[in-house]
This record gives C-alpha cells, structure tokens and sequence, in this order.
C-alpha cells in the first residue's frame, strides 16, 4: 500500500475522480467534503481507505481540527502528499461585479491553499525524517493560470495567483525536501458544468456585457462537457506524486485551443478575436 494523501474537494469533479485514482493505486486517502452527507455518500461508495474530513477550505479553524483529526488517525505516519483541488469559478465582468465576489474567490481558490498547506505541513514527509520518500504539494491550477478570458477575470487571477505562490513555495520548502508542483488541467468533464450553465446573470440584465457573456457561456459549457474525464486529471496527480523526477508543472489537455492561442498568437491578435467572436469590439 502506498502512502496516505490530502485531497480537497472530493465529492465532485477533479477532486473526486483523483481520490478515486489514487485509492486503486493503494493509496489511503483523507479527503475534504462541505457537507456531512458527500461525506457519508462517499464513505458508501470508495470504502474504507477514504477518510472523509469535514471543512470549509476557507475556515481556517475547521482546517486546523481537520489536520488534527489526521494527525490521529495517521497514529505516528507521516503523509506521502497533500492536493489542494478545492475551488469554485466566480463570473462575471470585472467593471460592474461587487468587490465582495473578488474576495470570495480569492479567499477560496488561492488563500485556501496556503490556510491548508500550513496545517497539514507539519504531518507531510520530510528529507530528514527518514520514514519514507517525501512528501510532494501538488496544487491544482488551470490553462486559466495563463490566459484569461473575459468575464473569468476573478477565477483566472485567482488561478495566476497559484501559479506563484507554488513557485514561490516551491524554492522555500526545499529547506524541507518537499516538492510543490502544479497541474494546468483544460477543460474536464463534470458537474461545474451544469453549475455553470444555470448561473444566474439577472443581475447584469441591463449591462452592455449580457450578450457577450451568454455566448461565451454558451461556448464554454458546450465545450466544457467534451472536455477530458476527471479520472484523467487523477492520474497525473499520481504521476505528480510518484515520478522519480516530477516536472514542475504539468499541461493537461495539450489541444486546447486556449492554450494554443496563449503560446502561439500574439496577445492583441487574440484580443480582436475574442473581441470580435462575442460582440467586445467598440462600435464603428
């Protein structure tokens, strides 16, 4: 059997189809829900090497008694990996939304990961504890962490954000031996989807963006729902926690035309092609 791991958000998506890799390959894995029934749904479902932990990544007293829970569960073991997946998407244009929704996607997609990292940190592997090989970070990026579409502008930077704080905590945890790697997953397949599409935008009903952000909508959950199973996702964060030599980032999705765009075409390019697709562009 291999190594326990932390995963954030399993009761759906990315979260979820990871802890589901990991627990074939013989992992145990602790894995965060919000509510107490995803974790009795999914005990029922994954067995008994799932250990549901109950918290709210942006509740950094739930997250210190949810570490202390594993802390005693581990009984002296130490964690092989920590995945901090847990996220949400927040629209809308960046001119007209409240202030207040930046912060709650920032306090979620990017504060969050290092409220966890810093309470699990301590039960992490380390070079010197000689109980195994150890430990790795692997967070949870997006193709979003380098291109930013209109109306995501909240998610993307949330997404940029941890694109540096990895990089940053990376060199700092080398005093440790514990890596940090980040994964840039395209579009996959899940239930953020349905969320997505049933968003309710009323409150831009008079704004001049309302037509574009229904066609980028419309455009993005179409192609969202072919994009890649989340069980692909799950089984590069294996490979992120098992290479002998892991990269410091691995692309998910290689023919995603937004990645394309972003390292083939030059920016203001791109800008008058967005522009022009859903309607951006000023009137003549």
């Amino acid at each position: 059997m291999n190594g326990p791991v932390v995963v954030t958000g399993v009761s759906s998506g990315i979260g979820n189809g990871t802890a589901r890799v990991l627990l074939a390959r013989g992992f145990r894995v602790f894995g965060s829900v919000r509510r107490p029934e995803d974790a009795k749904r999914l005990s029922a479902e994954l067995g008994a090497e799932l250990t549901p932990l109950l918290f709210d990544v942006t509740d950094a007293d739930a997250v210190k008694r949810a570490a202390e829970e594993t802390r005693a569960a581990l009984k002296g073991e130490r964690l092989a990996g920590l995945v901090n997946n847990a996220g949400i998407a927040v629209p809308g244009p960046l001119l007209e939304m409240p202030v207040s929704e930046l912060r709650r996607q920032l306090e979620v997609n990017l504060v969050s990961v290092l409220t966890v990292t810093q309470a699990f940190f301590p039960l992490l592997r380390k070079a010197s504890d000689g109980s195994g090989a150890p430990a790795r970070i692997v967070n949870i990026s997006s193709i979003a962490g380098t291109f930013a579409l209109p109306f995501l502008g909240p998610y993307a930077a949330s997404k940029h954000g941890v694109e540096g704080l990895s990089e940053s905590l990376r060199r700092e945890c080398m005093l440790y031996g514990v890596d940090v790697i980040t994964l840039d997953p395209g579009s996959v397949a899940s239930t953020m989807w349905d969320k997505a599409d049933a968003i309710d935008l009323s409150p831009y009903a008079e704004s001049p963006y309302l037509g574009p952000m229904m066609k980028l909508r419309q455009g993005m959950v179409s192609f969202g729902r072919k994009g890649s199973p989340p069980e692909r996702v799950g089984a590069v964060v294996l490979r992120a926690l098992t290479d002998r030599n892991p990269k410091v980032r691995y692309v998910i999705g290689q023919g995603n035309p937004l990645l394309w765009m972003s390292r083939r075409l030059p920016k203001r390019f791109v800008d008058r092609m967005i522009g022009k697709n859903l309607g951006l562009l000023p009137l003549q």
